[in-house]
């Protein structure tokens, strides 16, 4: 065992204890109640990077939630990797459903249950603490820089703005993220690929006012019917999504790489057993790697209108809402899929209702290349620290941001994340295992040492 990983192995009860107070902070970015506490957290992650040996670390104000940047350079000139992550989470709804507070973590199982516990905070924390191991035995082979934001769960709407005030501030050599998942802790994984996101909420409105079912009932339009119909609509009976051209600018993958996709290990009745469903469901003809990697697709978030309290009223409603998320694949864009649902969703409404729709936020798909020496780094840091060579895959989510990394820094990310699909994020009882979280402390020095190296052998 190499000093560091004493290190590791000896600090990580206590590397837990602090995790913890980190997620008791609910910095749910979503909801303006929580503005203060998504503050705290925010100055809770700046604590945390000084005391784990940055030597610069700030509060940067924004129009929304602040971000948290901080910096230990060693030498200008080393090679220099940007972390990104974010501290804010998701709403904790349906609270009945979590087995213990969202906001109470506990360690059981070996698994951290908490809100945010994976998504992101529990990874980027395993940041944290492998710059204080770093330097704690041996220093630093390269600089560091953080950006960590507060509203990556709401769109990243003002990263942007701040990518391009702050681009000598941010200037670094390869942005390095731990966001994403594994497929397992026996089978790693490296994510080369990111879909993209069009949200979306729609609202239909029929009377002006909420009726008595009784009297009203079969002579005026229900919007709450009439919107399950339009959504309902939006597939056919292939599973195919109906909006005129959404499928113009999709990517397709020839038969040999559809095929070295689905060499990625994958038992769907394990798939299934793991999510008590009897089948699975989605596009004809795609396979259920393709369906979640590789292809668009479209999916109703929630739905509400009318009464939905205890017992009965026999109501029909004035109003009912919907919020729609699709996720694109190269090469299509946000706001072209927006556009083109809006003028669909207008164009299906019948005479008896009135429809809006609002667009909240978007984000680009993303391929990250494998041929480069951020890639190889993180492989090899990966073989070293669990004795097998990472497989690539696709990942079904959304990270907004990365595509600006190019666009505005014209920075290449690394998706080297420690996750498992199995965590539960955005759900009740998320959790991390806390096996995850210290691989990941002890491959991200690794990935530190490999990408010197191998940067310093390779300039250009």
């Amino acid at each position: 065992m190499t000093a560091l990983n004493k290190y590791i192995q000896d600090n990580l009860p206590r590397f837990v204890e602090e995790l913890i107070e980190l997620l008791k902070i609910p910095s749910v970015s979503a909801d303006s109640s929580h503005n203060a506490d998504t503050a705290r957290c925010a100055e809770a992650v700046r604590q945390s990077l000084l005391k784990a040996g940055c030597t610069h670390a700030e509060i940067c104000p924004t129009p929304g939630h602040p971000i948290v940047y901080a910096e230990k350079i060693v030498d200008p000139a080393l090679p220099t990797i940007l972390t990104y992550g974010h501290y804010d989470v998701q709403p904790p709804d349906p609270l009945e459903l979590w087995t213990s507070g969202p906001f109470e973590p506990v360690v059981k199982d070996d698994k951290i249950y908490a809100r945010g516990s994976c998504d992101d905070k529990g990874q980027v924390f395993m940041h944290v603490k492998a710059l204080e191991s770093m330097l704690a035995n041996g220093g630093l082979p390269c600089n560091v820089k953080f950006m960590i934001e507060g509203e990556e769960e709401v769109g990243s709407n003002n990263l942007g703005a701040f990518l391009r005030e702050n681009k000598e501030k941010l200037k670094a050599d390869i942005v390095l993220v731990s966001d994403t998942s594994m497929i397992s802790m026996d089978t790693p994984s490296i994510e080369t690929g990111l879909r993209g996101l069009a949200y979306m909420e729609v609202e239909v409105t029929g009377p002006n006012r909420d009726l008595h079912s009784g009297v009203y009932g079969g002579a005026v339009g229900n919007p709450i019917t009439i919107l399950a119909k339009m959504i309902a609509s939006m597939h056919d009976e292939n599973n195919h999504i109906t909006i005129p051209g959404f499928y113009d600018d999709v990517l397709i993958l020839s038969e040999a790489e559809r095929v070295e996709l689905n060499k990625a290990p994958f038992s769907l009745e394990e798939y299934k057993k793991d999510l008590n469903i009897d089948e699975v469901w989605g596009e004809k003809g795609y396979t259920t790697l393709e369906r979640t990697g590789v292809r668009p697709t479209l999916e109703l978030n929630g739905i509400w209108g009318g009464y939905t309290g205890e017992g009965a009223k026999t109501v029909l409603p004035s109003k009912a809402s919907a919020k729609i998320s699709m996720r694109l694949v190269p090469h299509q864009k946000s706001g072209q899929i927006a556009k083109l649902f809006r003028e669909h969703f207008e164009k299906i409404a019948p005479p008896y209702v009135k429809v809006k729709v609002t667009e909240h936020h978007g984000g680009e798909p993303v391929v990250t290349p494998t041929d480069g020496i951020a890639y190889r780094a993180a492989a090899m840091a990966i073989e070293e620290s669990f004795g097998k060579k990472p497989v690539p895959t696709r990942g079904g989510g959304s990270i907004p941001i990365v595509a600006l990394f190019e666009e505005v820094l014209g920075l290449k990310t690394v998706l080297m994340g420690f996750g498992l699909d199995s965590d539960n994020i955005h759900s009740p009882n998320e959790h991390y295992g806390v096996l995850n979280f210290r691989k990941g402390i002890e491959t991200i020095p690794l990935f530190f040492k490999n990408y010197s190296q191998l940067k310093s052998n390779n300039p250009s």
